[in-house]
């Protein structure tokens, strides 16, 4: 969807947090993911929610916090009956994580996530 991966940077890389940007033939994206609750932000929190998950594209974002585990349920449904992704589907995926977790973490840069920044200050 996104094309080759061209760049990839890890920016933390802790137990219970990681960040990084990735840079693709049609896409640029900064990634943070976090199980600290101490990391999700304070709309969040009030509204009482454990989780927050958002993207935005072209500087629109989509939170879909809520509903995310009926995404997980559909994807496997669909590959019990066939229908799923295959492997070279999901080549440049795997790869990518592959090489996220085996990257030193290197803060320096202008690509950080903006949760990033909370979470090493």
């Amino acid at each position: 969807m996104f094309g080759k991966l061209q760049h990839n940077r890890v920016h933390i890389n802790q137990e219970n947090s990681a960040s990084g940007y990735l840079e693709y033939e049609k896409a640029r994206v900064r990634w943070f993911l976090s199980t600290d609750e101490r990391s999700l932000p304070t709309s969040a929190v009030q509204q009482g929610q454990r989780t927050f998950r958002s993207i935005t594209i072209d500087g629109q974002e989509l939170e879909f916090s809520d509903g995310f585990t009926d995404l997980h349920t559909r994807s496997y449904e669909h590959i019990l009956s066939g229908q799923g992704f295959t492997l070279e589907d999901n080549r440049v995926a795997i790869e990518t994580v592959s090489d996220i977790r085996n990257q030193k973490a290197d803060i320096n840069g202008d690509d950080l996530h903006p949760f990033a920044i909370k979470a090493l200050s």
